[in-house]
């Protein structure tokens, strides 16, 4: 057997990879807060507090796309997924591996816009490495960067609680569907861009708003592989209503015209939330106060049970289930 595209693509085939392989390691730091729980990030007791860490390599292509490029994707990637564990990004790491021949101006515009969202998230980069190998060996750069966070009460995306509700914080498979039909030649103009975007502050709102019991970005695998790995890991049924489900038209449109579906595609600024029910409407409220959640709606519940249906607006139901791999190889 040997490793594929899949393996790389955050749906069932990768999950596979993980339990088979990726993650036997005797020293996973055991005990509920390292790699076994296979979360956002790791939890790392400090004195009175917790350390968020997490590590994420970017390999999107094409570099620069309506709404964004490999390094503004490369630091909200990472400042995401520390926020999706409730904790405050602080700093980050930046391993480039480049090319040999790699243009300087377009290496300079990415360290640029790397710089851009960082100020945005309210973070700092602290460290870094950089490798060139010979032309041909990559394409053009890759970029890893890990990052940590404080945090007092870690949010795990294991909590959902039957009673809870579902929230998701803006539409649904901007990024994935802006990716492929940049790839793709498509001459869209504006009407699909990228939703990449650092998410800390609409995050802090929320808690500072109301009780969530889980979080988790739907980024690799889209809103489908999120969701549903929120509802296996925590043992219940999620039940979504499909006309509240947040699409722009123009990101519909496309993913008819390219057969895809968009709950399947990876969103880079969004956050899928399951909170008490007595808190829901505060915290949609403190939600659409952000610029990057004017578009957060409530979309479904958790009962008692298995799985994810789709309450569909004809009346019916269907599982919404998690991808094999992700339609748009690449797409981070």
């Amino acid at each position: 057997m040997k490793v594929n595209l899949m393996h790389g693509a955050g749906g069932a085939v990768f999950s596979d990879l993980l339990g088979k392989t990726l993650t036997k390691y005797k020293n996973n730091n055991a005990g509920g807060i390292g790699l076994e729980s296979l979360d956002d990030g790791a939890v790392i007791p400090f004195g009175d507090k917790n350390i968020v860490f997490t590590t994420d390599s970017h390999v999107v292509r094409p570099l620069f796309f309506p709404g964004g490029d490999i390094g503004r994707i490369s630091v909200c990637g990472t400042a995401n997924d520390l926020s999706m564990m409730g904790g405050k990004p602080i700093a980050l790491s930046c391993g480039m591996i480049i090319e040999e021949g790699f243009d300087i101006d377009i290496l300079e515009k990415i360290v640029a816009s790397m710089d851009e969202a960082l100020l945005e998230c309210g973070a700092s980069l602290v460290t870094g490495d950089t490798k060139v190998l010979e032309k041909g060996a990559i394409d053009g750069i890759a970029i890893n960067t890990a990052g940590i966070g404080i945090v007092e009460k870690p949010v795990r995306d294991n909590g959902l609680k039957p009673g809870d509700v579902i929230i998701v914080s803006g539409t649904i498979g901007d990024h994935g569907l802006c990716i492929m039909t940049t790839r793709e030649g498509f001459d869209l103009g504006e009407q699909i861009r990228s939703d990449v975007a650092p998410v800390w502050e609409l995050v802090k709102s929320a808690m500072d708003a109301g009780e969530i019991h889980a979080m988790k970005d739907p980024t690799r695998g889209g809103f489908s592989n999120a969701i549903n790995e929120m509802a296996e890991k925590s043992g219940v049924q999620v039940r979504i209503n499909e006309e509240t489900l947040p699409i722009r038209n123009s990101v519909r449109s496309a993913s008819e015209l390219l057969g895809i579906n968009p709950l399947d595609v990876a969103n880079e600024g969004k956050v899928v939330m399951g909170v008490s029910a007595d808190d829901a409407e505060a915290i949609l409220k403190a939600i659409k106060k952000n610029k990057y959640g004017k578009d957060a709606a409530i979309i479904g519940r958790v009962t008692e049970g298995k799985s994810v249906i789709m309450e569909t607006s004809i009346g019916g139901e269907r599982f919404i289930e998690a991808p094999v791999g992700d339609p748009v190889p690449r797409v981070c």
